[in-house]
């Protein structure tokens, strides 16, 4: 595939660009935290901040691919570092936190992100240049950005159409509730109890056109085993306690005990995927050292071969191993220990995340080319890290006498969690890094910019992400902690892979974790391993994705039946089309991408603002619905209301796919 510009010089890291690239990233990184935190799903900015930098740059005249390149590097990198939000929540779910430590948080995306930019500089050559993997969102990237002018406007409508649509859907849903967000109905299978729900978010179902239909049918078999199988077979083998209604009875059965089988099937699933990717992750780091070792003359690169300097990226580093240093240090000093004792967690904890970090760069950089950004088992590696964390901060707490201590036990935990957060830091920009370099190197960007718009994209993102999870915290809460007694569990934010990686970190540290239900997960996970591989090796197109069916059982049907409907819906409609030509169906799916990414942005900005002024209003003693235009007893007419929204979304949908508006 031939690269653009290569002996052109042109217009690069612009102000003008840095400052739009500024704005995305806080437009992206407020999206991506609150669509994170209600379904653990979040989506790759790069393509719709590189058709907004077109379509804004053009109008500013004199723009140029190279420049549009560096402001959608910028957003897409804080777009991924928001994914941090997978472990941080768990320091308020565990009571450590009373609400977020906006400091700490923020110097743990900053500094954790920039050295994921950092490491995986060396991999660059291998990985990108010498290597054949597809990297499917930054060739699309790359190509959006070749066919620039001729399709930038219309781009733009269809990503406003989507925003504007699903804020004033999200609005009137989340704010004046006049519209339900929901359907849900209970009912008897044989002795025992179930559930089937339907969720209408507008985002949700963007959301499931843009994850495919593969895993969106790997969802639905989640939701069956989850809700057809295993709920209904513990109530009828069960009993609800003491004033526990059947229906409450269901949901703490989900809760204590579907949730820890989907928590080892997904366990089982990132393991699985790393396995697989073991052989070429070593094979690619052996081609980045044998080229750093190549001669003088043969080192000497064009422009569009250009890393970072040495000297720049030893100053960078240790900048931020200082800072997360500084910011451990002081994580552990509240706790009164020892200046020695807090010096050992400080120095331990930032080894053991710089350390993994390093060797998890080159693994999240590879699932990227293979897979995608979207489809790499982040969460997997999370998993992977809190029991290494966990582990590790045990073996200093007993060497410390800490679990003696009161509170010992959730210092323990909480030190795992910090680490941990550091971790995914570095995974998720490392995750992203190779997709936007790929980009650049398909028209013909300099390496070094980007990685310089990288680094700006990680402080930026960094700045937005603890005052929005603060906000959404106060406004929702998330489950299993919310900051006043009086709120609805019912409304908080699932937070799922938090919950998950808090969970595994308690299991660790005390005997009260219900072991038996996640060694069934493993088994299950293994079978649900063993399908997949042989469903494709026996057929043409079938699969069955392994962490998708794991997060089908893990996390609530409300929340996975519209990405369900969106994939399915997309498949079919594209399916439908097959009829008009290959060009017209990508066209297709191109619109849907952007009018999926603009469903996404505007139900997930609408929410952040709503989440703002509910957090002022209940801070001044008001209500937490200051918005509300109903009451309660609006509830049925709300439902159906809903429903029919609901069915419009799709067929507006249908319409954008189709390029009938």
């Amino acid at each position: 595939m031939k690269t653009l510009h290569t002996e052109t010089e042109l217009p690069e890291l612009t102000l003008r660009g840095m400052i739009l690239g500024a704005l995305l990233t806080v437009v992206f990184t407020a999206s991506n935290v609150y669509l994170g935190l209600k379904v653990g799903l979040t989506f790759s900015s790069a393509i719709p901040a590189a058709v907004i930098s077109m379509a804004v740059l053009r109008m500013a005249g004199n723009s140029n691919i190279l420049e549009n390149n560096m402001v959608q590097t910028q957003a897409s990198a804080a777009g991924t570092l928001s994914a941090i939000i997978f472990i941080v929540p768990g320091m308020l779910m565990i009571g450590y936190w009373q609400d977020f430590e906006l400091w700490q948080t923020m110097l743990i995306a900053a500094c954790g992100g920039c050295l994921g930019v950092l490491f995986t500089i060396p991999l660059r050559r291998a990985m990108v240049v010498h290597s054949d993997l597809p990297y499917p969102e930054g060739v699309a990237a790359a190509e959006i950005l070749k066919v620039g002018d001729s399709h930038s406007q219309g781009g733009l409508r269809e990503l406003l159409t989507g925003g504007t649509f699903a804020g004033l859907v999200s609005l009137c849903t989340n704010g004046f509730h006049v519209l339900a967000d929901g359907l849900s109905v209970w009912f008897s299978v044989g002795h025992g109890l179930t559930q089937l729900s339907l969720g209408y978010s507008s985002a949700l179902v963007g959301a499931g056109y843009l994850i495919g239909l593969a895993s969106g049918l790997a969802l639905l078999v989640g939701i069956i085993l989850a809700w057809v199988v295993m709920i209904p077979y513990f109530t009828a083998t069960g009993a609800p306690a003491d004033g526990q209604s059947l229906q409450q009875f269901a949901q703490a059965c989900y809760t204590g005990k579907v949730r820890l089988i989907g928590a080892g099937v997904m366990g089982v699933a990132a393991i699985w995927t790393l396995i697989k990717l073991a052989r070429p992750v070593i094979d690619g780091v052996k081609e980045a050292i044998q080229s750093a070792r190549e001669p003088a003359e043969v080192q000497a690169r064009h422009r569009t071969d250009t890393d970072m300097s040495i000297r720049s990226i030893a100053m960078t580093f240790a900048v931020m191993f200082a800072g997360l240093l500084g910011i451990f240090f002081a994580f552990v000093s509240v706790e009164g220990l020892p200046v020695a004792q807090t010096l050992t967690f400080a120095l331990s904890g930032v080894l053991l995340a710089v350390v993994t970090g390093f060797l998890v760069a080159a693994a999240c950089a590879y699932m990227a080319g293979l897979v995608g950004t979207s489809s790499s088992p982040i969460s997997g590696i999370g998993i992977l890290a809190i029991i290494i964390s966990s582990l590790v901060m045990m073996a200093l707490c007993d060497a410390f006498g800490i679990f003696e201590l009161e509170g010992g036990t959730k210092f323990a935990t909480a030190t795992a969690i910090f680490t941990t957060s550091i971790i995914l830091a570095i995974a998720c920009i490392s995750n992203d890094n190779m997709q936007d370099l790929k980009t650049g190197f398909l028209v013909g960007a300099t390496p070094r910019h980007q990685q310089v718009a990288l680094l700006l994209g990680c402080v930026v993102g960094a700045v937005v992400i603890a005052p929005v999870l603060n906000m959404l915290y106060q406004a929702y809460g998330f489950t299993g902690a919310l900051p006043r007694a009086d709120m609805n569990p019912d409304n908080a934010l699932a937070a799922p892979q938090a919950t998950l990686m808090t969970m595994i970190a308690q299991g660790i540290f005390s005997a009260n974790l219900a072991w038996e239900y996640i060694y069934f997960g493993i088994a299950l996970g293994v079978v649900i391993v063993i399908v997949d591989e042989l469903l494709k090796s026996h057929t043409k197109n079938l699969c069955l994705p392994p962490l998708a069916v794991g997060i089908g059982i893990y996390l609530p049907p409300s929340l996975q039946t519209p990405l369900v409907v969106g994939a399915v819906m997309g498949y079919l409609i594209e399916r439908s089309m097959q009829s008009r030509g290959k060009a017209e169906v990508e066209a297709g799916k191109h619109r849907g991408t952007l009018f999926a990414s603009g469903l996404i942005v505007g139900e997930s900005l609408i929410g952040v603002l709503i989440a703002a002024i509910i957090a002022v209003s209940v801070s001044s003693g008001g209500s937490d619905s200051p918005l509300a235009l109903v009451g309660d007893e609006f509830t049925d007419t709300a439902e159906i209301l809903g429903l029919l929204v609901f069915v419009a979304t799709i067929a507006l949908f249908n319409k954008i796919i189709r390029g009938k508006t």
